[in-house]
């Protein structure tokens, strides 16, 4: 672009003629049509000159949760047993992590019904894995054959497999069944080292078609790097050639931990304390036993009803808090 003595640019004349030949296109479709905004104008114009809205990409990897956390799966008799003793645990864990002169610090422990998250200030690495998971397996009160390996959390990545027949064996009407597709995906090397979130799904393409579309959920990291190495890749399957293509996210609809309502995550929950699960009671689920009246002795009654033992599970059935 040519310069003047005072720096400011020059506008070639083919420039220059573009620009007013827009122009004047812009001035036509605003007298045509009045009550148009400028974005309406722009849109308008480009369908003109054939420029199409380019179509939105597929968002096929959730974002997940951090991975400055570290999940270890229990039982939930583990699970009250150690959560007892939290801040115990949180100094104990800290001081091996410490003597090894490792970095990484346990910031605090929190419980699900099936897990525990102990998040820290970083994100660990193998070796930090190892004495958290020695740490927790060694504590008193903890059944070890009932604890899993920790891990990181990770996200997910959505994908569908289209080409395989909804009836797949020939001679038969028996369908393309859950575990049918999982053994296929077993027996093939692209799906090595690629781990299912949960069951794939088998539908219909529709209602009077003969093919099937296979949903699978894989884990992933946060890049989608195991979704983007396994798309538009072709395998077999029998006579047939199936296709992995990408989906839309399609994650679950949440559910608290709070309130056990669903549509809302825990942390997003606007209800003072806690509800129980069991009876929807103002509680916390663990101490359903200690203030739940249905659980208690009641000789006033006939027939008796007898306390129920510490340590049992409540035996009493209650509608559910959603329905």
């Amino acid at each position: 672009m040519n310069q003047v003595g005072n720096n400011s640019p020059v506008r070639l004349y083919t420039q220059a003629t573009k620009m007013s030949a827009n122009m004047s296109d812009v001035l036509k479709i605003k007298k045509a049509f009045l009550a148009l905004n400028a974005n309406k104008i722009d849109q308008v114009n480009n369908i003109i000159k054939g420029n199409p809205k380019p179509k939105p990409g597929i968002q096929m990897t959730t974002k997940g949760p951090s991975r400055k956390q570290v999940i270890i799966p229990m039982s939930i008799e583990n699970n009250n047993a150690f959560m007892k003793n939290s801040s115990l645990h949180v100094a104990n864990i800290n001081r091996q992590l410490r003597n090894v002169k490792l970095e990484i610090l346990v910031d605090y422990i929190q419980s699900d019904p099936l897990s525990i998250t102990i998040i820290t200030n970083k994100i660990s690495q193998q070796s930090d894995l190892l004495i958290i998971d020695q740490y927790v397996k060694n504590s008193n009160d903890i059944n070890a054959l009932q604890v899993e390996e920790p891990r990181l959390p990770k996200s997910k990545s959505y994908l569908k497999i289209i080409g395989i027949p909804f009836f797949p064996h020939e001679n038969s009407q028996e369908r393309l069944t859950p575990n049918d597709v999982e053994t296929i995906l077993k027996q093939n090397h692209i799906f090595n080292n690629i781990f299912l979130a949960s069951r794939p799904r088998v539908i219909k393409v529709s209602p009077k078609s003969d093919m099937s579309i296979i949903w699978i959920d894989i884990w992933d990291v946060q890049s989608g790097s195991n979704a983007k190495m396994l798309i538009n890749r072709c395998f077999n399957v029998r006579r047939y050639i199936a296709t992995i293509c990408g989906a839309n996210i399609n994650p679950d609809v949440p559910q608290c931990k709070n309130c056990w309502k669903w549509g809302h995550m825990t942390f997003s929950c606007k209800i003072q304390g806690s509800k129980c699960v069991k009876c929807n009671g103002p509680h916390k689920s663990e101490n359903h036993h200690e203030f739940r009246w249905c659980c208690k002795v009641n000789d006033k009654i006939n027939p008796l009803r007898l306390e129920t033992k510490k340590g049992e599970p409540c035996p009493h059935s209650f509608k559910c808090s959603n329905c």
